[in-house]
């Protein structure tokens, strides 16, 4: 894979355009899923039934092999942790926080165990994937306390916060920050670095009516942000713009990686984030790939392109932990 240069922060990967099988996914998402969150509205009544299909779905993928699989029940969700299988590296050893997309309504610890295990394998760290509760029983802010409480129970279990990198695919990309913001709200320790792929970070979707990859999005359509938002969010039909990452004081956060298919909605959300941490003097990267889907990489983790984002991504975790200890011991 290439790389071509976009102003001062963005890369476009992969120039030459897509590989067969990530045509054949983007065919797919604009054929089936597209016309489908098209139609099919999003409600309280209706999440449920999404949910059980996907976790239908995922019961049917192949486990991934060469990993191992550790269950931690916590107050009111649970969490998986996947090791590389025969290493028994034990978690002072450095961990990934994964919190999985869905729209803050689906998936969960089965439709994100791909990804977490090629993570895990690529990183040669555990990966905590994270089952927080979601909509319509609770709110995103609760799922932000969740996620909270699993990066307090890595740190009490010897975990230093400089071996600790978040990350997240869409909505999960969104917890990846808040609760990296909320943990300094708190007065926790930031995590060494923050991955979003295809991250959700700013909840305001009438900033992006006017977006220009509105209509290009493979399958993400607009009404999907507004409903989830409306239910997750709003309160009396307002939207508390403290609740978006983008808008947060961001000094303090570690080095940043964000990837996005180079054309998808949320690639506004990516954008306007590396404004952002750029005025704020966070360390950050956007990486646009190209003829790609949004969360590719959690949809279909052994596309060739999914392959190579996620080893970019164990790369930023290694270097963000290498200079975490260059840090800690200037």
């Amino acid at each position: 894979m290439t790389a071509t240069a976009v102003g001062s922060s963005a890369v476009v990967m992969n120039p030459d355009g897509p590989s067969a099988s990530a045509r054949l996914l983007s065919a797919t998402c604009r054929g089936l899923v597209r016309p489908l969150l098209r139609v099919a509205p999003i409600t309280r009544t209706t999440i449920p039934v999404g949910a059980c299909a996907i976790d239908g779905l995922a019961r049917l993928r192949p486990s991934p092999r060469g990993i191992e699989r550790e269950r931690i029940v916590l107050d009111g969700f649970r969490m998986e942790i996947v090791r590389p299988q025969g290493t028994a590296r034990a978690l002072h050893h450095g961990a990934l926080l994964y919190l999985h997309g869905g729209g803050f309504a689906i998936c969960g610890i089965r439709s994100h165990r791909p990804i977490a295990a090629s993570l895990a394998r690529r990183t040669g760290l555990p990966v905590v994937n994270v089952e927080y509760r979601q909509l319509p029983g609770t709110r995103i802010t609760e799922s932000i306390e969740d996620c909270l409480t699993a990066y307090r129970w890595l740190l009490r279990h010897g975990v230093d916060q400089g071996r600790i990198v978040f990350a997240g695919d869409s909505a999960g990309g969104y917890l990846a920050f808040a609760t990296a913001l909320r943990a300094q709200e708190s007065g926790l320790p930031a995590p060494a670095g923050l991955v979003g792929l295809s991250p959700l970070l700013d909840l305001d979707y009438t900033a992006k009516r006017h977006y220009q990859h509105r209509a290009r999005d493979a399958y993400i359509p607009l009404s999907a942000i507004s409903a989830v938002v409306r239910i997750g969010a709003e309160v009396d039909g307002v939207l508390d713009p403290r609740l978006s990452p983008v808008n947060a004081e961001l000094a303090a956060l570690p080095p940043v990686l964000l990837i996005s298919a180079e054309e998808e909605l949320l690639r506004y959300d990516c954008e306007l984030m590396t404004q952002r941490l750029t005025a704020a003097g966070v360390p950050n990267t956007l990486e646009l790939w190209r003829g790609q889907v949004h969360a590719f990489m959690s949809i279909a983790p052994d596309l060739p392109e999914s392959r190579a984002a996620l080893a970019r991504t164990a790369h930023f975790v290694q270097a963000c932990f290498a200079e975490g200890y260059q840090a800690r011991t200037a």
